[in-house]
């Protein structure tokens, strides 16, 4: 079970249910859920807000990015006009609604993958988790947005994690 950016929250939810059944979750320079907190409650000051602001001012939907938020993340121009020109609202209530988890992340088999260009570390709550045995870092040399940028180096991650 493999998710990126804001869909680490619903798929580490998922897998935690899964459990032993699952092989493994990938995580791809994703938020991770925290039972009891939501997307919102985990972005940094100051995006919160503008981020509460922009589902307001559009009928509860958080709008999608624009080309010039894509800069700096090895993307060409194509790749950034496919990701635009494919972009649509998300759901705001999905990034309000806190994350139900019965047992620690941690105890999962997960693979995380950290994309540089997005910011050299991982966050501090996927730091921690981490440090489990379950869990292994992967870094790629790109930006957020690995299915365009590298797309094959992504899928020889994605299935070496579960050989």
């Amino acid at each position: 079970m493999v998710g990126h950016s804001y869909s680490g929250i619903p798929v580490g939810q998922a897998a935690e249910r899964i459990g032993d059944r699952l092989a493994r979750a990938v995580f791809v320079d994703s938020n991770v859920p925290a039972s009891g907190e939501s997307f919102l409650a985990q972005l940094p000051e100051g995006f919160r807000e503008v981020v509460a602001a922009s589902l307001v001012e559009n009928g509860g939907f958080w709008m999608p990015l624009t080309a010039a938020d894509y800069d700096d993340q090895g993307l060409t121009d194509e790749q950034i006009a496919r990701i635009v020109g494919g972009s649509t609202p998300h759901p705001g209530a999905t990034l309000s609604e806190p994350a139900v988890l019965a047992r620690p992340l941690g105890e999962l088999p997960a693979t995380y993958i950290k994309c540089l260009l997005d910011g050299p570390e991982p966050r501090d709550d996927v730091a921690e988790l981490l440090k489990s045995e379950h869990w292994r870092l992967v870094e790629m040399d790109t930006g957020h947005w690995p299915m365009f940028s590298q797309p094959h180096e992504l899928a020889r991650i994605l299935r070496s994690s579960v050989e």
